[in-house]
């Protein structure tokens, strides 16, 4: 008896585990992290990760805020590749996606200094180039990037630069103008170019960024009384061309009057998928911004942003040392919410078939 009693309490828990694994795995690809490091052997915490999670993807940055003095992880081409080849050798199908902030302008994270080209323009500046030039352009983006193993550029803006005092769109000149089809139109020959080298893109910041006067990096942000409707017009042009789109902070009262867009239901799954009738990924900004970091906590926040409808959840480890978040807190919270059943696991299932149609274009 006792022999038997033991034998499905092994059995018991062994099925426990197993669902355990399951559920991990599934939350896995809706991560996308930043990482200290600019190598990945097998033994590193980054490929253990990928591995043990098959975690969607991860973010690179040059500027390591934690030693000035070190590259955080991109130092070179020869570097870059190596170390983009070991990530895609820890994933389980090769199809890691390895995302940079590639705009051009002062948004390029392959600066000359690492021996890149690093003079891409800033579309405020590009856009007086003619056709044939803009297309060259980005066509050399996008095979430099490739070049090095990145697949998954996060871009390009799509804001309107419609706000002379915007200091993080007007004054970095990151957009391509004040007319939504105008916008439209060049973010079709950024996304064209990417995809000519196997390079997918994301239009940001969804439902706009360029009315606003703050910074989402340093703290809430309300663009209720300056947001114009004709901000969303490039998501409706683009919405069948878009890899993903990227849902800002900002807080508008006009679409939810208690969460900004990243965390609300109202803005992503109501307006974008159901009135826009965008169909893809969707993946947030930087969820340790000022904007959400400063007023939600991490279980929140990750509750907040699978139940709005958010498919890939970016945590880029990169505005704060102190606030580095591992992989495995970001999975055990979820997994928590999922058992207490404040987060559906038709939703962490509904974002894994997007991601998969999403990698199935790699």
């Amino acid at each position: 008896m006792v022999k038997k009693v033991l034998a499905s309490m092994v059995i018991l828990c062994a099925n426990i585990y197993a669902q355990e694994a399951v559920l991990e795995k599934k939350i896995g690809p809706m991560l996308m992290v930043g990482f200290h490091g600019t190598h990945a052997p097998k033994e590193s915490q980054i490929c253990k990760d990928i591995k043990r999670y098959d975690l969607g993807g991860v973010i690179l940055f040059d500027y390591n805020p934690v030693d000035k003095t070190k590259p955080k992880n991109i130092a070179s081409k020869e570097q870059l590749a190596r170390l983009t080849q070991e990530l895609q050798a820890c994933s389980r199908d090769g199809k890691l996606l390895i995302a940079v902030d590639q705009e051009g302008g002062r948004v390029q994270r392959l600066k000359r200094i690492y021996g890149f080209y690093g003079q891409f323009p800033q579309a405020s500046e590009l856009v007086k180039m003619d056709k044939q030039a803009i297309t060259q352009t980005y066509t050399h983006m996008s095979k430099e990037l490739q070049s090095v193993g990145i697949n998954y550029n996060l871009a390009p803006v799509v804001d309107l630069d419609i706000n002379a005092r915007n200091h993080v769109i007007h004054s970095l000149g990151r957009s391509f103008g004040k007319d939504p089809k105008t916008v439209a139109n060049y973010a079709r020959v950024f996304i064209k170019a990417m995809h000519d080298n196997h390079v997918l893109t994301s239009i940001k910041h969804f439902p706009g960024h360029g009315s606003s006067v703050g910074d989402t990096h340093k703290g809430f942000v309300d663009v209720t009384k300056l947001y114009q409707k004709s901000e969303m017009e490039p998501y409706r042009l683009l919405k069948d061309v878009a890899d993903t789109v990227m849902v800002a902070h900002v807080f508008n009262q006009n679409f939810d009057a208690e969460y900004p867009a990243s965390l609300s239901h109202k803005t992503i799954t109501d307006v974008l998928r159901s009135q826009l009738g965008y169909e893809g990924v969707v993946i947030t900004d930087d969820l340790q911004m000022g904007a959400i970091s400063q007023k939600y906590g991490l279980r929140n926040t990750l509750k907040l942003a699978i139940n709005a409808g958010d498919d890939i959840l970016l945590v880029g480890n990169q505005l704060d040392p102190s606030q580095v978040v591992s992989v495995k807190t970001l999975v055990d919270t979820i997994a928590l919410l999922v058992r207490s059943g404040e987060v559906k696991m038709s939703s962490i299932e509904a974002s894994n078939r997007r991601i998969t149609v999403l990698k199935q274009k790699l």
